[in-house]
């Protein structure tokens, strides 16, 4: 698999955050790259800046926990090399505090579209001998957070998924890789409160957005040819310590 010879990289959730910013670097890279989210106009925002910058990209909307939405969602998008599996929603507080409806849908936005999405496009890459596959996880999915045991719990399953996938399908040449962020600097949460972790890292700060996507970048690249099942801490050190 070598970028820029009609490649193709879906990255979901690819409108704002972490997943803007893989977008951006993967189309740099040479990918033709599908943006996933649900809101049109800042779909259509991304793909510009990167039809800006000289890559190429389309804009495919979807809600992908809906079962219907999603079996259109795969129909639209068609065969792909890069899967980034990076959509998701996060709650944090007392576990009593927790109604069901909500960790119904951090599940269902965190675990489920990702199984799916696999289930649906990894055969295809088997059938091609090759492709990469990349779960955005957390380190809260490593270490014990007060206040994180539903959200935690989504981003471990991630990693689960990733040593099962790798067993499953490496074999025939589909890489499965999970990614495991400590504080970003994203929209999803105060800057106040990525201060507060980042300064409990090693390098005592949040990562930007950009650092995040270099990571993924390398795994989507033939430089990673020998790297599946692995789990990338990309924390500043926080999950060493």
């Amino acid at each position: 698999m070598t970028a820029g010879a009609g490649t193709v990289a879906l990255v979901t959730g690819a409108t704002s955050g972490i997943g803007r910013a893989a977008a951006a670097k993967l189309a740099g890279d040479g990918h033709t790259v599908v943006v996933h989210g649900r809101d049109a106009a800042r779909g259509l925002e991304v793909v510009d800046a990167i039809a800006a910058d000289g890559g190429t990209a389309r804009f495919v909307a979807a809600d992908l926990s809906d079962p219907t939405d999603f079996s259109r969602f795969i129909a639209d998008v068609g065969p792909v090399d890069v899967l980034v599996n990076n959509a998701g929603t996060a709650w944090f507080g007392p576990t009593a505090d927790l109604d069901v409806a909500t960790y119904d849908q951090l599940f269902n936005a965190n675990v489920r579209p990702a199984y799916f999405l696999v289930a649906a496009l990894a055969p295809k890459m088997v059938a091609q001998g090759s492709g990469s596959i990349i779960n955005v996880g957390s380190m809260a999915g490593q270490i014990g957070m007060p206040g994180g045991a539903a959200y935690s719990a989504t981003k471990a399953a991630l990693a689960s998924f990733t040593r099962s996938w790798a067993a499953e399908y490496s074999p025939s040449g589909v890489r499965v890789n999970t990614i495991a962020p400590g504080p970003v600097y994203t929209a999803v949460q105060p800057p106040e409160q990525t201060e507060a972790i980042g300064a409990t890292t090693i390098f005592g700060r949040g990562a930007e957005v950009d650092e995040i996507a270099e990571v993924i970048s390398f795994l989507a690249s033939p430089k990673a040819s020998y790297i599946t099942g692995a789990l990338y801490a990309v924390d500043g050190g926080r999950t060493a310590i």
